[in-house]
C-alpha cells in the first residue's frame, strides 16, 4: 500500500486512472473505500484519496490536539507536494467536503475546482446535526467501544436518527465497530467541534468551479447545508443526490454522474 510521511505521521493513501488529478476525500470515521465506492474515475481522471490522520491505515495517531480541520488541509497540501501536484480538483463527503472548504480559501492557487458532497458543517462550530458524536465519544470513553453500542442503541439519539435515515445510523454503529474505536476516539470530539470557515461570507473570495451535492432523508448531512453553500459560493453547481435511505444503488449512480460530469466542463 503505497504511503506519505508528512508531521510525524505516515498516511495511507489510494489511486486509480491517469489523467487531471481528482482528490476526494472521506468522511468523519471512514477511510479510502468511501470515496472508491461512490466514484469511478472516468477516462482522463486521476482518483486520489488518503486516510486521514486518526482515520484507517494511517498511524500513529499524533498529537490529538492537531486533529483539526485546518491540520486536514495542510495534510492535503502536503499529500499533494508528495505527489508533485502544483493543482488539482479537490473534494470531499462530510467531513472531506469541509476540508476541501478550507483548503479552498487557504490555498487558493493549488485548487482547480471543488466538490462539496453531503456537507455537515456551515460556519459554525459543533452544529446540532453532529451532536450526536459527543455522546458517542463519552460512551466510548467510558465504557469501550463494544459496552458503548449496546447503550447506544438504547439511546434517543440514535433511535431519532434509524427513525429517518436507517443509513445514517448504520453509519453511526460504525464508530463503534472500527478497530481502531477507543484509540481514535479523540476525532469525534475535536472535528465536530470545528468548522471549515468562520464566516459564510469568506466564501464570496471562491472564484473556481464549485460543484454541491446534498440529499434529503439525512440528519448528519441536512439538505438545506448543501443549499446554503450553494448560494453562498458565486456560480456554484447545485444537484440533489437519491438519499441512501431511498436506495444506495441509484445514490451512487448519481454521485457517479453528477462528478463525471462536472469534470467534463472542467475539460470543456
Amino acid at each position: 500500500m503505497p504511503y506519505f510521511t508528512h508531521d510525524g505521521i505516515c498516511f495511507h493513501y489510494r489511486e486509480a486512472g491517469q489523467g487531471a488529478p481528482f482528490i476526494f476525500q472521506h468522511g468523519l470515521g471512514g477511510d479510502v473505500n468511501q470515496p472508491f465506492g461512490l466514484f469511478q474515475p472516468p477516462g482522463g481522471v486521476r482518483l486520489l484519496a488518503f486516510d486521514c490522520r486518526a482515520h484507517g491505515e494511517t498511524h500513529p495517531l499524533g498529537d490529538t490536539d492537531r486533529i483539526r480541520i485546518a491540520v486536514f488541509a495542510d495534510d492535503t497540501i502536503a499529500f499533494m507536494d508528495h505527489l508533485q501536484l502544483s493543482q488539482a480538483v479537490v473534494g470531499g463527503i462530510s467531513m472531506g467536503a469541509a476540508v476541501a472548504l478550507n483548503v479552498a480559501l487557504r490555498y487558493p492557487d493549488r485548487v482547480r475546482a471543488l466538490v462539496l458532497s453531503r456537507p455537515a458543517w456551515l460556519d459554525q462550530p459543533n452544529p446540532p446535526n453532529l451532536h450526536v458524536y459527543a455522546l458517542i465519544a463519552r460512551l466510548i470513553r467510558d465504557s469501550g467501544a463494544a459496552r458503548g453500542l449496546v447503550d447506544f442503541k438504547h439511546s434517543e439519539p440514535y433511535q431519532a436518527v434509524l427513525h429517518e435515515s436507517p443509513d445514517a445510523a448504520q453509519s453511526l454503529v460504525g464508530q463503534f465497530e472500527h478497530s481502531r474505536a477507543e484509540e481514535t476516539v479523540a476525532k469525534l470530539i475535536h472535528i465536530p467541534n470545528d468548522a471549515p470557515v468562520q464566516h459564510l461570507g469568506e466564501l464570496q473570495a471562491i472564484h473556481v468551479p464549485v460543484l454541491v451535492l446534498a440529499n434529503r432523508r439525512d440528519p448528519i448531512h441536512p439538505f438545506d447545508y448543501g443549499l446554503a453553500l450553494a448560494e453562498a459560493i458565486p456560480g456554484a453547481v447545485f444537484h440533489e443526490l437519491t438519499a441512501k435511505s431511498v436506495s444506495k444503488e441509484q445514490h451512487q449512480l448519481n454521485v457517479q454522474a453528477f462528478v463525471t460530469g462536472f469534470l467534463r466542463t472542467l475539460d470543456g
